[in-house]
């Protein structure tokens, strides 16, 4: 993971969202913020035309099936791709994460979902919360491995000055430190019985929040790959690689205020996820 960053700080790494330290970084990456550009809002309007015309043209089209008439399999999209499975979240929690995945590929994807908002989550900054997200999603010995590290790097003065916290991981007084990841979907690249490979796409929040915050609330997309394994009765994560996007073209929305922002990030709870 390069370093830099265009905000001019840098984030740890939380274990699935990019985060940085200060050179040199074990841990590296950074939330990049997409670059506008003054055709911005013609390349919106444009796309906004083309789904117009698209959407209009499969509304007319009914129930009327292409070429001649018949339908086969493969013209049919794959809902294991699109739609959720239908299995409920799982209702047992180790702390603050959701624990007591199916041992199945759909848990599997369900653990990676869930295990990512953790790992990204504003509790990593205090220490004792971040231990036990760490010893919960991951297997005993990477656990072990992590712990030390993780510490070291969430308790980094100059890391923690650049972004905007004090000494113990706190926002200032007046301000919401915001960190959030919001899984978009879920996928399947390897499977055996005690081992599976997810791929979990999200956006990420993260910055802080007040009239005087000078490092304000950014979004980022990344698709982290776990390899999970079946242990002590749960999947739990075994390693990790994490790589940008994919990015969707920005929409020239106006950024909401400080106040709103806080009372937002206050009011508005996450999710238990399921595939």
């Amino acid at each position: 993971m390069s370093p830099g960053d265009e905000q001019g700080y840098d984030y740890p790494e939380t274990g699935h969202t990019r985060t940085r330290l200060p050179d040199p970084d074990p841990y590296g990456g950074a939330p990049r913020r997409p670059h506008r550009s003054s055709s911005r809002s013609l390349v919106t309007v444009v796309g906004v035309v083309v789904l117009l015309i698209a959407a209009i043209a499969f509304a007319n089209r009914g129930e009327d099936s292409p070429g001649d008439g018949t339908t086969t399999k493969d013209d049919q999209p794959r809902a294991a791709s699109t739609a959720a499975s239908g299995t409920k979240p799982v209702d047992t929690k180790t702390g603050n994460v959701p624990t007591g995945f199916p041992h199945t590929e759909q848990g599997a994807q369900s653990a990676a979902a869930n295990y990512a908002v953790a790992l990204g989550s504003a509790e990593m900054f205090n220490t004792a919360w971040r231990h036990r997200i760490v010893d919960t999603v991951y297997t005993p010995e990477v656990a072990a491995a992590k712990q030390s590290a993780m510490d070291s790097a969430y308790s980094n003065e100059r890391f923690l000055a650049n972004i905007g916290l004090a000494r113990d991981g706190t926002a200032p007084k007046g301000q919401t430190f915001v960190s959030r990841v919001i899984p978009v979907g879920t996928k399947v690249t390897s499977s055996e019985p005690d081992a599976t490979t997810v791929e979990v796409w999200y956006t990420s929040l993260f910055g802080l929040s007040g009239e005087a915050s000078k490092n304000p609330v950014t979004e980022s997309w990344y698709t982290t790959t776990y390899k999970l394994k079946w242990a002590d009765g749960d999947w739990k994560i075994a390693d990790f690689q994490q790589k940008d996007g994919p990015v969707p073209v920005g929409r020239d929305q106006t950024a909401s205020t400080a106040d709103d922002m806080t009372k937002a990030v206050e009011e508005y709870g996450g999710f238990t996820y399921a595939r």
